[in-house]
């Protein structure tokens, strides 16, 4: 039971990550795929995780040209 709720728990908190990490690299940066890779691996890390994901709200949004 508790090895169940665990690992539900790590693929929710995984999944999410990823897709934040997606959402901002859409209006943040120039490659969406690249940030939300670099979101899944830093999400086996949760405080750089976290890290990752305050750096990408700061960041100023790119321009379209």
């Amino acid at each position: 039971m508790w090895s169940t709720t665990i690992i539900l728990t790590a693929i929710i908190y995984i999944s999410t990550i990823t897709y934040i990490s997606y959402r901002l690299g859409m209006r943040k940066t120039e490659d969406a795929n690249r940030a939300a890779l670099i979101g899944f691996f830093l999400a086996f890390l949760p405080p750089f995780a976290l890290i990752y994901l305050v750096i990408l709200f700061f960041k100023e949004e790119e321009g379209i040209v």
